[in-house]
């Protein structure tokens, strides 16, 4: 018989599809389709194809949407999932994630996730589990050579850059029988993508319209007074087409009216997403990654191993942003019917009547009179991780394996972000139009040249963010497999893991550091202004293809170059600023933490089935004991002076985490299943929770604390699931799914002694006696829940005798419903409400289609997701960001030049969409008023690759 080596496409859709059918547990894979050929040129972004799995887009790639965690959002719970490489633990220096936009494509051999893990894996996220899995001697039969390079270009950034991948591996064969194994992979990749957006502000943004033809303008015309806003102006009165938006008190949200006459009143519109403004970041992405994997199998039942990977990701950020400072008369001001009642100003928590407090919103008008800021910045967060990890696998007998593995970890992460803020100069005014509807909003400016530096002054510089994680651990896990035998208990796995880490953080942020003649703040009159014009060098013009031109200005504005800010150029041109050199900032101190954390877990799973071997699964426990430490340093007042002084604190707990898994098999060929899942998992609080850090507010009788003693929170998860596979390549599955979370976190106030200040003595009530204050800290208190079903699919007309035989279509569609539990009334006296979780859409879907032939290979997908809750729910939903829902099309094409060339083209964000946020929240909440609007671009990439043996 001739064997048939399916490779590419087909040959990663097996190899997943088999992961999922043989395991016990409720797990889906992706599989590279070769050597350094993920599907996509993202890490990320290949994760949202498996179904229950959504992911976030930044500056045109998977990312996270700050910068931290996975990204990733599994089965509704966002920050919750538990990161690995290898089945060993993987994080990112200051969470307990991995950030997953560090990974680096090429490095990755397959991606496993979890959703229900059983006993046996470890502990930490009851959203799931993510393995990432590299590369290891034994993947090789032999000799193996694999090269690539690959061009990536953004069609907004206008800009190509190279990535270079490399692999060499080998078996070697021992004359005493024994084999070595080595295997060596490198690359270095790097990307520039743009991210042009208009944010916009939130909130009601109350304001008062005064016609200029009114007698009211009139009078604060003559007494020029300012009206909270900006002056009513002689050379406007008598004028129908102006109007004086004057700002409006608010008090949760609710317009205040004391002392306005109906008529006013009735003027009172609201304004949200008005100053919508310029932003353009220029997104440089570059990683390097190093894999080194080596055993040497003494014999059948021995051997030895040990393996490195090092992970660097450099984020760099330069931006650059125009705002206009409005003027608050306006031309030819545009309003429209809008419904602003208590449930968008603050969910009606007083309760009562849903009352609509304004009746129409701002649309577009001619602000006049306006000035102008520029701000350019640069951002640099380089990440490093290195893994390293040694162990032995010996089976002393047929029935027993054992297996001793050790583990370390070191994460570092820096977070530097500097920049200067221009002003237009003394008496220069633009006339700013804006049209805040639409996606996007229109924004023009007629006045004095935006990208002349005489019409600008210097302001100020800042580091605003200069923070610096320092994380490490290490880990000890001996495990073992006893083969029972050929009756009802089949086998029974047992293991042992001690685990460390700590985490240090120190900040060394400031700001305000004024750019005059004098080093002090700009005076009114401008006298010790320095004019932009006398540091042309350390200037530079905005890209001039702001979203394409699709929102009426172009760019071109003048701004500081973020290049110029780096090292020490700011300081040594503006030796009066007081700036110190870079790497002798001053630490805030009383911003330092530092955690470290020990955990012992044990477990034992045993695996049976009945003598048809149609009914299988497992059953197991996991007991995991916790124990942390926690120091914050706090400012202490009770001294003279004010010292301080570091306060440590001890927490411990324990959590039992049972679990079961059962599959039968329908028809006794298995490949119709059915499959339950039950298991308790768990996730401990964030490292930055558990600060036991505390402020107070002498004047008020208040104070604020973190809250070491934070337990985990506990899912209880139950999944069903049927499963029918027609092939190697194709099946069809249904899961359902729900989970009980326990513990969300809640702010409660009491009233406490504070040892770092003395006893209160204010005026202020604080409902406190005896000098306490009153003090809110988050405790574990709500209860919430996931659930929802999953539908996937796949399909290859193999038995097809035509062209169709190469043609496969796969798909996933996800429902999920969640149940996120937030106070929004006080500390004192909560108010409970069920919202969604944040970064879950409830509805999600994934579309492929795919050709795959002897020589050529190629694959569409699109993938749609529902509107989501960005970051969190808020209390005043008029204020809250969501993102719009939306569909990305992705494409790749691969094709052999020989057996050993391998040419290829991917394209990302083929629709140029972006992730556009809008104001309000999912559902009762959605306003349809574009809050911020986005434009990456599309990448592109095309990669020669090289592949000898395997």
């Amino acid at each position: 018989m001739t064997d048939v080596v399916v490779t590419g496409i087909r040959a990663s859709a097996r190899s997943s599809l088999a992961i999922k059918k043989n395991s016990q547990e409720i797990v889906d894979s992706i599989t590279a389709e070769d050597i350094g050929k993920l599907p996509d040129p993202n890490v990320s972004e290949t994760l949202t194809r498996i179904p229950g799995v959504q992911g976030y887009r930044y500056g045109g790639e998977g990312a996270s949407p700050v910068g931290a965690g996975s990204g990733i959002t599994i089965r509704g719970l966002s920050g919750q999932t538990a990161s690995q490489i290898n089945s060993r633990v993987f994080f990112t220096a200051g969470s307990r994630e991995f950030n997953i936009e560090s990974a680096i494509p090429g490095m990755v051999a397959g991606i496993d996730v979890y959703k229900n893990p059983s006993a046996e894996h470890i502990e930490g996220g009851i959203g799931g589990l993510v393995n990432v899995r590299t590369r290891n001697p034994s993947d090789f039969k032999g000799k193996t050579f694999s090269f690539g390079v690959t061009a990536k270009y953004n069609d907004l950034a206008q800009k190509t850059e190279p990535e270079i991948f490399g692999l060499a591996a080998n078996r070697f064969d021992l004359a005493n029988g024994g084999r070595i194994g080595v295997m060596l992979a490198g690359v270095y990749q790097k990307s520039v993508g743009r991210s042009d957006n208009n944010p916009a502000n939130g909130g009601p943004n109350f304001k008062r319209m005064i016609r200029a033809d009114s007698a009211e303008y009139s009078t604060l015309a003559a007494a020029n007074t300012s009206n909270s806003f900006a002056q009513a102006r002689s050379e406007y009165v008598g004028r129908s087409d102006v109007w004086l938006l004057a700002n409006v008190t608010a008090n949760n949200n609710v317009p205040v009216t004391t002392g306005l006459t109906s008529a006013q009143i009735s003027n009172i519109i609201v304004a949200p997403a008005l100053t919508s403004n310029v932003f353009q970041e220029t997104i440089i992405r570059e990683r390097k990654g190093l894999n080194f994997a080596a055993d040497y199998r003494v014999n059948d039942s021995l051997r030895f191993y040990t393996e490195f990977n090092y992970l660097y990701y450099l984020y760099n950020q330069n931006y650059r942003g125009l705002n206009s400072v409005d003027g608050g008369n306006v031309q030819n001001v545009q309003t429209a019917a809008f419904n602003y009642d208590e449930a968008l100003a603050n969910r009606n928590i007083n309760g009562g009547t849903n009352d609509v407090l304004a009746s129409q919103r701002l649309v577009s008008g001619q602000f006049l009179r306006s000035t102008v800021n520029t701000i350019g910045g640069d951002e640099h967060r380089p990440y490093e991780t290195w893994t390293a990890a040694a162990g032995v696998e010996w089976s002393p007998s047929e029935k027993l394996d054992l297996k001793a593995d050790f583990a370390y970890i070191k994460s570092d992460q820096t977070q530097d972000n500097r920049s200067v803020n221009l002003d237009s100069a003394a008496g220069l005014t633009w006339t700013v139009g804006r049209v805040a509807d639409g996606e996007p909003h229109q924004l023009t400016f007629s006045g004095p040249s935006l990208s002349d530096p005489t019409n600008f002054v210097l302001r100020d510089y800042a580091n605003g963010t200069n923070q610096v994680w320092d994380d490490k651990g290490y880990a000890v896990a001996l495990s073992g497999v006893y083969h029972v035998g050929d009756g009802y208990l089949k086998r029974v796995k047992f293991g042992t893991r001690y685990a460390y880490q700590e985490s240090l953080y120190k900040s060394f942020s400031f700001t305000g550091r004024n750019l005059t003649t004098d080093g002090l703040a700009r005076t009114a009159n401008f006298s010790n202004a320095l004019s932009a014009a006398a540091y042309a060098d350390m200037l530079e013009r905005a890209p001039s293809n702001f979203m394409g031109g699709e929102a009426g200005y172009a760019g071109g504005y003048v701004v500081f170059s973020p290049n110029a800010l780096l090292g020490n150029q700011v300081r040594q041109r503006f030796p009066n600023a007081g700036i110190l050199a870079e790497g002798s900032y001053a630490e805030s101190l009383t911003a330092r933490r530092y955690i470290d954390e020990n955990t012992l877990a044990a477990y034992v799973v045993a695996e049976f089935a009945d003598p048809s071997d149609r009914l299988r699964g497992n059953i197991g426990v996991r007991y995991v004991k916790t124990e942390g430490n926690a120091i914050a340093k706090v400012t202490d007042t009770t001294t003279t002076p004010a010292t301080i002084r570091d306060v440590t604190r001890g927490t411990s707990y324990d959590n039992v985490l049972p679990s079961l898994n059962l599959s039968y098999d329908l028809t006794g060929d298995n490949d119709f299943l059915l499959r339950f899942g039950y298991g308790r998992g768990m996730t401990r609080a964030g490292l930055a929770d558990l600060n036991p850090s505390i402020t107070v507010n002498q004047t008020g009788g208040t104070a604020t604390q973190g809250n070491p003693d934070l337990k985990p929170q506990i899912a209880d998860s139950i999944d069903v699931s049927l499963e029918r596979y027609f092939s190697g390549t194709n099946y069809l599955s249904l899961a359902l799914f729900n989970k009980n979370i326990d513990g969300f976190f809640t702010g409660i106030t009491t009233c406490q002694t504070v040892a770092t200040a003395p006893a209160y003595t204010g005026t202020i009530a604080n409902s406190c006696t005896g000098g306490q204050y009153l003090v809110t800290r988050n405790v574990n208190s709500q209860k919430g829940y996931v659930r929802g079903l999953e539908l996937a699919g796949q399909y290859f007309f193999d038995k097809m005798d035509s062209a169709w035989r190469n043609v496969g279509v796969s798909g996933s569609y996800t429902y999920v419903d969640t149940s996120n539990p937030v106070n929004f009334g006080t500390a004192a006296a909560p108010v409970i409400v069920d919202t969604q979780q944040p970064m879950q859409s409830q509805h999600n879907y994934t579309l492929a289609a795919m050709y795959d032939d002897s020589k050529l290979s190629a694959r569409l997908v699109y993938t749609w997701r529902s509107e989501s809750i960005l970051f969190n729910a808020i209390a005043n939903p008029i204020d809250g960001r969501m993102i719009q829902a939306y569909g990305i099309l992705d494409a790749s094409v691969n094709y052999e030049l020989s057996d050993l060339v391998t040419i290829s083209f991917n394209a990302s964000n083929l629709t140029d969409q972006g992730l556009n946020r809008f104001v309000g929240e999912p559902g009762d909440f959605e306003t349809g008023i574009e809050r911020q609007h986005f434009k990456n671009g599309r990448n592109y990439a095309i990669s020669l690759r090289y592949k000898f043996g395997g």
